[in-house]
């Protein structure tokens, strides 16, 4: 069951060691405006970002010590796991990116305080949430960060340059998974002149491939599930074996690889084993989106940067946060019109999105996830 009340103080809380931020002044204006609720935040919520306290209160929030936000708001809201041992309003609900199908020993701590939570990531890819979809809107900027990070690393130019002096050819770039992030990715390689591959198990993702002017590589023999959302799923060995040598073949000619598969609450398909790095040109650059799920390269190791044999290897899930006033700007939208939402919601207790979003309601398991997997037969 979800709380029928509706909650009438809204914290807003920084993320340690992450400059994005949930919510800005203009979206905090429409909350206490539009939406007739009380605002409380931290101190320097916003200086990742040069924006001042006083431009939240002058939005009209109120700048409180962190505890004290806690004792008092009837919703906490972050971009990621904020709560420790500290006094809290009974029945407190947290809304974050939790990333919890991974990540879920993060849930303990709310559990064991009776808390509600709800983690945005968890929200289905339709049309009704396009405005509050955080996993849209960060994966959009991390496949247009990896191609500008990829760029930098590598020690070449990616467009065609012809000079007196010569010819150098476009460089050659291997996008692995078609989703928000590779998509992006190969928007923008495109634009910059690159030549471009990309592999997507799903038969689906060939058409947006090709319309942004790249080739489409396929394996034969793709299982799909209509409950995926989506998403792409695990597959037969047979089909992993294949998949692998396909990309091994790629590889060999690719002077920049971005991976960006994953599979929500799963460990990320090993798509680059150590031979195929072992063979790319020298030189070579693999960006890795999907390191924090275990990466979709055999070497990546998640916030690190390593050489192997000649070949750099970048593992970052958080690309977006390397740019954080755009991601911020589409976070504080995300965030305000779930908050929106939440609040018009007619009956909470059977809202596909409400419902979908959950984890638990003052420290219960409500997401089928927790309910099938986490709680005692």
């Amino acid at each position: 069951m979800i709380e029928q009340s509706q909650p009438k103080t809204i914290g807003i809380l920084k993320t340690p060691n992450d400059p994005r931020v949930c919510l800005l002044p203009k979206e905090v204006k429409r909350l206490t405006g539009e939406l007739k609720l009380n605002i409380l935040f931290e101190p320097g919520l916003g200086s990742s970002l040069q924006i001042d306290d006083a431009e939240y209160v002058q939005a009209g929030a109120s700048c409180l010590p962190r505890e004290t936000i806690f004792k008092n708001s009837d919703t906490i809201v972050s971009i990621n796991h904020t709560f420790s041992e500290v006094e809290m309003k009974g029945g407190c609900c947290f809304i974050g990116i939790f990333n919890p199908l991974f990540h879920d020993s993060k849930l303990a701590i709310y559990q064991k305080h009776g808390a509600t939570v709800y983690s945005l990531d968890l929200l289905p890819r339709t049309t009704m949430a396009q405005s509050m979809d955080v996993l849209s809107s960060m994966q959009s900027l991390a496949g247009y960060r990896a191609v500008i990070k990829a760029s930098e690393i590598y020690n070449g130019v990616f467009p065609m340059f012809t000079t007196p002096a010569g010819t150098l050819t476009p460089v050659k770039i291997l996008v692995l998974g078609a989703g928000v992030a590779g998509l992006q990715a190969i928007a923008t390689a495109r634009r910059l002149g690159a030549i471009v591959e990309a592999f997507d198990v799903r038969k689906s993702a060939g058409e947006e491939v090709r319309s942004l002017g790249a080739t489409f590589i396929e394996v034969e023999g793709y299982t799909e599930s209509s409950n995926a959302g989506g998403y792409a799923v695990e597959q037969s060995e047979e089909y992993q074996r294949k998949q692998k040598e396909l990309i091994h073949n790629h590889i060999l000619t690719a002077n920049i690889v971005i991976s960006t598969a994953n599979i929500p609450g799963r460990k990320a398909p090993l798509l680059i084993e150590t031979r195929s790095v072992e063979a790319m040109l020298p030189g070579s650059v693999i960006i890795d989106l999907a390191a924090e799920q275990g990466g979709n390269c055999e070497l990546s190791k998640n916030k690190e940067t390593i050489n192997h044999n000649g070949v750099t290897i970048l593992g970052n899930s958080s690309l977006a946060a390397e740019i954080p006033l755009a991601a911020s700007k589409l976070l504080s939208n995300n965030y305000f019109s779930f908050l929106k939402y939440k609040q018009k919601a007619e009956n909470q207790n059977d809202d596909p999105l409400l419902t979908a979003s959950q984890i638990m309601e003052e420290g219960k398991w409500t997401h089928q996830y927790f309910t099938k997997q986490l709680q005692p037969a």
